[in-house]
């Protein structure tokens, strides 16, 4: 287990985007653990430390890391800090499957309601796919 916290990279935290503050660390730290950017062990910054990144309230990110507790991501040694917990890639990875399952059946839903058929929901995916994998690319050039 690593002492030394990393600098998290989590983004634009914003009252100007949509969604409690809080919400928006909790998505971020999902994200970054999911992606495995976070592995398991890796420390955490304290809630002081983050809060000042961020400009958000103590209160704040000491909600996101409960939040994030309880999922089973993150856990607290009082005295000692917030690491990522071992399961809380699979757990981050499952619920982000569960999520885009759902948004999935929701898109088939919506395209049989349209009158699509199997074929042309299946072109509808492939297209979205790749247009997908030409997006990152764009933002990084």
């Amino acid at each position: 287990m690593s002492l030394q916290s990393v600098a998290l990279r989590l983004g634009p935290i914003s009252a100007a985007i949509p969604g409690p503050l809080y919400q928006q660390i909790v998505a971020a730290v999902r994200r970054e653990v999911g992606a495995g950017r976070l592995a398991p062990g890796c420390a955490l910054p304290s809630f002081r430390v983050l809060a000042e990144e961020l400009l958000v309230s103590v209160i704040t990110v000491k909600r996101a890391y409960e939040e994030l507790e309880r999922e089973g991501i993150i856990y607290c040694r009082q005295g000692i800090g917030t690491f990522v917990a071992e399961t809380g890639h699979d757990r981050t990875r499952a619920a982000q499957r569960a999520l885009a399952e759902r948004a999935i059946a929701a898109a088939i839903s919506a395209g049989r309601e349209a009158g699509l058929s199997d074929r042309e929901l299946q072109q509808a995916f492939r297209d979205a796919l790749a247009s997908a994998r030409v997006e990152p690319q764009r933002r990084m050039g």
